[in-house]
């Protein structure tokens, strides 16, 4: 029986596959790069510039619910399987998921848990993104030739996706522990959100893990030992239920990988995020310390 894939994979690795010419139907490089407007990136014009070498871009806005208000919701499986397809992934493919971020890691977490999510379980993040490929001195490149088109079929693990009638629910009866991985002045509600349209605080009975905490200063994901420290001083139990949150759904999958390499897979992440939650919900459900409070 093959061993199960790793989820996180160093750029060494990558760089080695990369260098054998291994990359192809059974080994994709996506790159998942995604930032919010007010930092004026082009994601597409930058990989166009510079990207690991056989690496294609995934564009989360255009793998999409187009018809939500909300921002890169899940797509249906038939468009999630003809999307990939076109990106030469097959249900056989081994698929690593960076981004270009600063941070290091950022959206590629979110690529990673939607392939999960999607059925395709040899998935595995870059450790470090781009940064510290080039930091390590990997070659990158301008020269991109379209992958041949694969069949995907998608199956969606509707259990892993969570709703704004599953998190009132919840508001309710306490049953299951909600992790936002937003920053701390976002989520007490110091900070502005990035979104013009809503204002910043949490919603009640949530824990407070900003996603950079679970990366080192160089930008790559903790080791396991570290991870599981983490999560113990924030009270959270892994052998407990567990869903994540964030902005939109991105940066709560931070949460998810992390839980994922303890062992742990069926944490459920609110895709609507606070994005949505902020929209419908009841003044009595915003929680901040702000004034000027959802009238």
């Amino acid at each position: 029986m093959a061993a199960p894939t790793p989820a996180v994979v160093s750029a060494q690795w990558l760089a080695e596959a990369v260098k054998n010419k291994l990359v192809g139907p059974k080994l994709r490089i996506l790159d998942g790069s995604w930032y919010l407007p007010k930092s004026k990136r082009d994601t597409r014009e930058e990989f166009s510039q510079k990207h690991i070498p056989g690496a294609s871009f995934f564009d989360i806005d255009e793998c999409s619910d187009r018809s939500s208000p909300y921002d890169h919701m899940l797509p249906t499986s038939s468009d999630f399987s003809r999307y990939v397809g076109e990106l030469g992934v097959g249900n056989d493919t081994h698929v690593v998921v960076y981004d270009t971020s600063d941070f290091g890691s950022y959206t590629a977490p979110r690529l990673w848990w939607m392939f999960r999510v999607f059925g395709l379980g040899s998935v595995s993040v870059l450790d470090g993104g781009l940064k510290n490929w080039l930091a390590e001195g990997h070659p990158v490149t301008s020269d991109y030739s379209k992958p041949e088109r694969r069949d995907f079929q998608a199956s969606l693990n509707q259990s892993w996706v969570k709703s704004f009638e599953d998190v009132l629910e919840n508001i309710k009866t306490k049953q299951v522990q909600v992790v936002d991985t937003r920053s701390a002045g976002r989520f007490r509600g110091t900070e502005p959100e990035p979104r013009e349209d809503v204002l910043p605080g949490h919603f009640p009975a949530t824990i407070n893990m900003p996603f950079t905490s679970f990366l080192d200063p160089s930008g790559k994901h903790l080791g396991t030992e570290t991870l599981a420290k983490l999560f113990k001083e924030a009270e959270v139990d892994l052998e407990k239920p567990l869903w994540a949150s964030c902005g939109s759904g991105v940066t709560a999958c931070h949460v998810i990988l992390a839980a994922h390499r303890l062992g742990y897979s069926g944490i459920g992440l609110y895709d609507g995020s606070w994005g949505e939650f902020f929209k419908r919900a009841p003044p009595e459900y915003i929680i901040s310390e702000a004034e000027g409070k959802k009238e």
